[in-house]
């Protein structure tokens, strides 16, 4: 399946960030460091990319934004938290069902163990 190959790809990429950085900087830089990994895996990506809610057959621009869009597939969302909290996870299944998209990874990177702070959102249709 493409999305579990893809996110294999996110996983190593977000090691090799966490690797040479660690722990304490800011969301911004890791996204960016994050994205430079990803474009030299040979990946298309987008980043904070508008996502607009519709309701009623209007769309509306409401303020979500993601952060990291894989090959249109599998969105990622970069996190520099002392803890993931449900919400977090409540947000990428926003994303997820608004962009019809099944798989989604959100990645804390303000953790001494990175394996212990990524979580894997799946949206069931």
């Amino acid at each position: 399946m493409r999305e579990n190959e893809l996110d294999d790809e996110i996983i190593e990429a977000a090691f090799r960030v966490h690797r040479h950085f660690g722990p304490g900087l800011l969301e911004s830089a890791y996204e960016a460091c994050l994205a430079y990994e990803l474009v030299g895996m040979g990946l298309s990506i987008e980043t904070q990319v508008a996502l607009p809610l519709v309701y009623r057959e209007v769309k509306l621009d409401v303020g979500y934004r993601l952060d990291i869009w894989v090959e249109r597939t599998v969105i990622i969302e970069v996190k520099a938290v002392s803890e993931l909290h449900p919400i977090h996870l409540a947000q990428m299944l926003t994303y997820l069902k608004l962009t019809g998209n099944k798989l989604g990874r959100v990645i804390n990177f303000n953790s001494p163990l990175l394996k212990h702070a990524m979580k894997r959102v799946v949206n069931n249709l």
